[in-house]
């Protein structure tokens, strides 16, 4: 388990801790890399905003929004928002590890998650719930498991009860999936896709800043791995980085081709 400096423990389920603890400065060193869709970033600034307005929104009655879910394909930048927010609000981020969670006995999983919401209800953090639809996944299915079903009518519960001392974050490659009653509790929503030209140059400007490169290499790049995700890219590059540091020369064209092959992105 990590530990902030006042050792606040997180919340256990059977001896197991159910997430880990990032202070603001952790979560600051996460996002060196993070590139936000201009309408994501627009979103997270504004919500940023009405949090630092927090006294004048109570005077006219409306309400604090503090629940955010983000939805996309695999590897788009969801984690890295969530890490984003906690550090520009200077508040922990503590991300639930579903697989201690999630439990096959009666009334387990539900009982978890009253206890990572109450913590989070008695600690101000960012509460960050990934691959959301775990345990968010529609009551209407036809396979539908009747202790999942419980623990989606726990989590309404939790989330109407959740106060606004907190923020909880929720993110889902599966959007279709997660139950109707769920998706109305959440005030921001935030759609994630695979970067578009302009976002994947900005990103690959980021990761070979100061890295010694050919001349050209981010046009050439940017276009040879068009279609990727952040992270495949991320990928991509840290491994060219490591053929070009072992062969104690540039960042060329050739490493990146041949990183690309081997990885073979999806």
């Amino acid at each position: 388990m990590n530990k902030n400096s006042n050792n606040q423990r997180l919340p256990r389920a059977k001896g197991i801790d159910m997430g880990t603890y990032y202070t603001p400065k952790e979560c600051a060193r996460k996002v060196k890399y993070l590139v936000l869709p201009e309408m994501n970033r627009k979103i997270v600034e504004e919500f940023i905003t009405i949090l630092g307005m927090r006294e004048t929104f109570e005077e006219h009655h409306v309400p604090i929004p503090n629940k955010v879910v983000m939805y996309g394909p695999p590897g788009t930048g969801k984690t890295l928002t969530a890490f984003y927010m906690a550090q520009m609000l200077e508040l922990p981020l503590i991300l639930v590890r579903l697989d201690a969670i999630i439990h096959s006995h009666l009334g387990e999983t539900g009982s978890n998650i009253r206890k990572i919401f109450e913590y989070a209800k008695a600690t101000p953090c960012v509460l960050f719930l990934d691959e959301f639809d775990a345990i968010a996944r529609t009551r209407e299915s036809n396979d539908e498991v009747k202790e999942m079903a419980r623990a989606v009518n726990t989590l309404l519960q939790c989330l109407d009860d959740f106060g606004d001392s907190s923020i909880f974050v929720a993110a889902t490659n599966l959007a279709n999936e997660l139950d109707r009653a769920i998706w109305r509790r959440f005030d921001t929503k935030m759609t994630y896709s695979l970067p578009d030209e302009f976002s994947r140059h900005q990103y690959i400007e980021l990761l070979i800043n100061g890295f010694e490169g050919e001349h050209g290499l981010t046009e050439e790049v940017c276009e040879h791995l068009a279609g990727c995700s952040f992270a495949d890219i991320e990928q991509i590059v840290l491994k060219a980085k490591r053929k070009a540091i072992i062969e104690h020369g540039p960042l060329t064209r050739e490493h990146i081709f041949l990183s690309y092959e081997e990885y073979s992105p999806c």
